[in-house]
């Protein structure tokens, strides 16, 4: 038989779904996949459930419905002081990694080179791939994650069409520094660069620091796509709500491979979201406080059990180095043991880089209940107890 598309044949199952199951098969706490075990607000939720009823439930406009184009349109000036066009600058899509599907699929062509910084959401390379770009990937490690911007500079060319930036980034919880930023930003407008901005943590950052879009530097205003998620804003994520920011010389091509992938977004959850995009700054402030809580709870249990947690700046996710427990193996056996074993769920690091990579950090999902990370801590105690009296 003829073969099938080489970029997803044999690609393995996301780590997420792997370890996702493994928790399921033996009852684990799942601490692996980034999702809240909580819906998000219920006037929120309402407002979808009523949308739904009241109608129409056919095809609402391609590019989005108008309430939610034009709420996306105000948040952006609202935060981030960006004077946006809703009619002709932006998108809505059926989740984030949609968006990123179609701004890919519209600005690559075979032969560009994409810049990835590592560790990379699962998605980035395959999608890169599909469209014939050629990753170039600049490597930032734990705990530090510093960005090394000599090897960043390294990384681009004249065949340089984008990079690729998470940011707040999954899964090093990193949030770029200003600084940082302006050096991508200087390098894109070098190279005639597009920036594809991975914004969904936007509104989940601690301690304070403020989000930058790489979108409002010098020279970025033209060449940088931005991305925002409902689903980490509302904590909604079976929602699958994304919505893209863009000069309409970008947003056009994307909306086009938008319009042959999806086509559009459920009405009343579009509804739903421009309704909740509203909400007073009290919401979001508390959304990152609320979650700042959790991540110092899991981190200080964590660093009584003998891990070294990595410091976190925002997203659902903490890391830990676990080379001073004593355990055997590197971080995809030990995350293994730990669900088999110990009854929690956890994803090994190294799964997020396309080649060798650190092999004694974990990552734990902290946006769970307080008694689900209560009871996660009790049974790695419970379990790291018991290894030490077995080797004793």
């Amino acid at each position: 038989m003829k073969p099938t598309n080489p970029v997803y044949t044999g690609l393995p199952t996301t780590i997420f779904e792997v370890m996702s199951r493994l928790a399921i098969e033996h009852k684990a706490i799942n601490l692996g996949q980034g999702f809240p075990d909580v819906d998000g607000p219920e006037d929120v939720r309402r407002f979808a459930a009523e949308a739904l009823l009241a109608g129409p439930n056919q095809y609402p406009p391609m590019m989005g419905v108008p309430e939610l184009r034009e709420a996306v349109a105000a948040s952006n000036a609202r935060f981030y002081g960006l004077d946006v066009d809703w009619k002709s600058e932006v998108l809505v899509t059926s989740g984030a990694t949609e968006a990123l599907s179609d701004i890919i699929t519209a600005l690559i062509e075979p032969g560009d080179e994409v810049v990835l910084i590592e560790p990379l959401y699962d998605c980035y390379l395959p999608l890169v791939r599909r469209a014939g770009g050629i990753p170039r990937l600049v490597r930032i490690t734990p705990p530090e994650w510093k960005l090394d911007t000599a090897a960043l500079e390294a990384a681009f060319s004249e065949r340089t069409k984008a990079i690729l930036i998470n940011n707040p980034m999954n899964p090093a919880a990193k949030a770029f520094s200003r600084e940082e930023l302006a050096v991508i930003a200087e390098l894109c407008v070098r190279h005639d660069a597009y920036a594809i901005c991975d914004e969904v943590y936007e509104h989940i950052l601690f301690d304070g620091r403020p989000h930058i879009p790489l979108m409002t530097l010098p020279g970025m205003r033209e060449r940088a796509i931005r991305i925002g998620s409902a689903g980490k804003t509302f904590s909604l994520t079976g929602w699958k709500v994304g919505y893209v920011t863009a000069a309409p010389a970008l947003l056009d091509p994307i909306a086009k491979a938008h319009q042959f992938t999806t086509f559009t977004t459920p009405p009343n959850l579009q509804k739903a979201v421009a309704f909740g995009l509203g909400k007073t700054d009290g919401y979001y402030g508390e959304l990152s406080g609320a979650l700042a809580a959790k991540r110092d709870r899991l981190s200080a249990g964590l660093t009584r059990l003998g891990f070294d947690v990595v410091p976190c700046g925002g997203t659902y996710f903490v890391t830990a180095d676990v080379s001073s427990l004593g355990l055997v193996g590197g971080d995809v056996e030990i995350c293994r043991q730990m669900t088999l074993e110990g009854g929690v769920t956890a994803v090994p690091v190294s799964a997020f880089y396309a080649g060798e990579a650190p092999s004694n950090f974990v990552r734990f999902c902290f946006s769970k209940r307080d008694e689900v990370l209560d009871a996660a801590l009790d049974r790695l105690g419970a379990w790291l107890g018991n290894r030490s009296r077995a080797v004793a």
